[in-house]
């Protein structure tokens, strides 16, 4: 399996030890290594993450509002179940808000922030040489789309967008065995990045929609 840089998200920031576990459990359960209806066990957790229980009970807290986790009275702390049936409000959000972020992006973006946009696209480009299986796949979408958030410039939009890309990514997750090609849906980042790069917004939220309708579709005709 091949191995990639750390997302966007996370580069060139100082964490704390909450901030840390929250962003290692939260992908953890977006590529559902800790699987749907599963006990969250926060004492084990905190060996696996090598920080104390209170880190993990605030990361906790964050996912139960990222509906990641669900908190019963006396039962404890579950990953919540995933709902197929969340797709439909899960993309009629992303449709309205993901060429937004891409227009943002292509008008605004940093310098630092195009050269990120600009190595990440040279890299997927690269990926037939590379062999990199379903979850590698999987997390340059992730590392793609959270770029594309931080670009835009908008803390609002890039926290609302990655809970919702999170939410559309479980889903992915759950029949990802049966999608004929990701790594087609990985490449299709490309020419958006390209577009944003060279500040094309109206190419750049055209394609984000495009990506975003084709996404809705391809899961639906699994399902």
């Amino acid at each position: 399996m091949s191995t990639i840089s750390a997302s966007p998200e996370v580069l060139g920031e100082p964490l704390s030890l909450a901030e840390q576990s929250y962003r290692d459990l939260r992908d953890r359960l977006i590529m559902l290594d800790i699987r749907p209806g599963e006990p969250i066990n926060d004492g084990q957790l905190a060996l696996e993450l090598g920080v104390g229980r209170t880190p993990v009970r605030e990361a906790l807290k964050r996912l139960e509002i990222d509906h990641l986790v669900v908190s019963y009275p006396r039962r404890g702390t579950f990953a919540t179940i995933v709902d197929i049936t969340e797709l439909a409000d899960v993309s009629e959000m992303r449709r309205s808000l993901e060429p937004l972020a891409a227009r943002k992006a292509a008008l605004g973006a940093s310098e630092s922030d195009r050269g990120a946009l600009r190595a990440l696209a040279r890299d997927i480009e690269r990926l037939g040489e590379k062999r990199v299986d379903k979850r590698g796949l999987m997390q340059y979408d992730l590392s793609v789309h959270r770029l594309i958030y931080r670009a835009a410039g908008n803390p609002h939009l890039e926290e609302t967008l990655i809970r919702l890309d999170n939410l559309a990514t479980r889903i992915w997750c759950l029949v990802l065995d049966k999608v004929p090609s990701v790594a087609g849906h990985i490449e299709e980042h490309v020419d958006l990045l390209e577009a944003i790069v060279a500040g094309e917004a109206d190419k750049a939220e055209a394609m984000a929609l495009a990506h975003i309708t084709s996404f809705e579709q391809t899961i639906r005709a699994v399902l």
